[in-house]
C-alpha cells in the first residue's frame, strides 16, 4: 500500500512539475493568439513573438495560426528586426496569397523598407560622402510593395496611404540622383554627373528634381566644352522653368581648361 502511495505521489509531483514547466501545455489556438495580442498591446515584442511562434509550432494550421504568421511580422518590425520582419511578410504572402489580410502584408512590407533604408536618408541630408555611391535598394523595394498593393487591392484601406508614399518615394529617389550628380559635378567628374542627371530625367520626369537635373546637366556639359548639348539642356530648362536660377549659373560657367 505504501509503495502504491509513493508511486501515486511521485506521479502527481511529476505532473505538477510538468504543468509548472509548461503552463501552455493545454492551451487552445485562441489562447496562444490572445496571449500574443496582449503582449503586443503592452509593446512586449519578444514575448509576443514567443507566443506567435508557439502557436504555429503547436497548431501549424488554422485561422489563428495564419493571422499570427502575419502579426509576427509586425512584432519583428517593432522590435527593430527589419530582416526578420521582411522574411515573415514574404513568407505570409507566399503561403497565403488569397488571405483576406494579404493586402496588409504588402503594406507592411512597404513600410518596413520605407523606414529601414538608411542610405537614401543619408544621401538626401548630406551625410558621409561614402554614402553617395550606395544604391537606395530599400526605397525601390518599398515602392514595389506599395505598387503591388495599389494595383492588386485598389479598394484596400491601405491603398490611399500607399499611393501617397509611392509619390514621396519617386520624388525622394529623383532627389537622390540629383544629389549624387551634384556630388560628382563638384569634384570634376562631369561625365558621371551627366549620367546621373540623365537617369533622373528619364526615370523621374515629373518630379520637382527635374529642374536641378537639367541645370546640373547643362553646367556639366558646358564644363566639358560640349556647347551644343549644354544649349539643348538650357532650352528645355528655359521652357519648363523660365525663372530658374540655373539659367544664370550656366551662363557663368566656363569650360574646363
Amino acid at each position: 500500500m505504501m509503495s502504491r502511495f509513493l508511486v501515486t505521489a511521485a506521479a502527481l509531483a511529476l505532473a505538477a512539475c510538468a504543468s509548472i514547466a509548461d503552463p501552455t501545455k493545454d492551451w487552445t489556438p485562441e489562447q496562444f493568439y490572445e496571449a500574443a495580442r496582449d503582449q503586443v498591446i503592452e509593446a512586449n515584442w519578444l514575448e509576443a513573438i514567443k507566443y506567435y511562434e508557439l502557436l504555429e509550432a503547436r497548431y501549424p494550421y488554422g485561422p489563428y495560426t495564419e493571422q499570427g504568421q502575419l502579426e509576427v511580422a509586425y512584432a519583428h518590425y517593432k522590435d527593430t528586426e527589419p530582416a526578420l520582419a521582411l522574411a515573415a511578410t514574404d513568407r505570409f504572402i507566399r503561403l497565403h496569397p488569397t488571405h483576406p489580410n494579404v493586402d496588409y502584408a504588402y503594406y507592411l512590407k512597404g513600410i518596413i523598407n520605407f523606414r529601414g533604408e538608411k542610405s537614401l536618408i543619408h544621401a538626401l541630408f548630406g551625410f558621409a560622402e561614402t554614402m553617395w555611391d550606395r544604391d537606395p535598394k530599400g526605397a525601390r523595394e518599398s515602392y514595389d510593395a506599395f505598387r503591388e498593393l495599389v494595383e492588386r487591392f485598389p479598394r484596400s484601406r491601405y491603398a490611399k496611404d500607399a499611393a501617397a508614399r509611392m509619390r514621396f518615394l519617386v520624388d525622394a529617389q529623383a532627389r537622390y540622383e540629383v544629389h549624387v550628380a551634384q556630388f560628382y559635378y563638384d569634384r570634376g567628374a562631369y561625365i558621371a554627373a551627366v549620367n546621373r542627371c540623365k537617369f533622373a530625367l528619364e526615370n523621374y520626369p515629373r518630379t520637382p528634381a527635374l529642374e536641378d537635373a537639367l541645370g546640373i546637366q547643362a553646367k556639366a556639359y558646358k564644363r566639358m566644352g560640349l556647347t551644343q548639348l549644354a544649349d539643348d539642356s538650357m532650352r528645355v530648362l528655359r521652357m519648363n522653368f523660365p525663372e530658374s536660377r540655373y539659367l544664370r549659373e550656366v551662363e557663368e560657367v566656363k569650360a574646363a581648361g
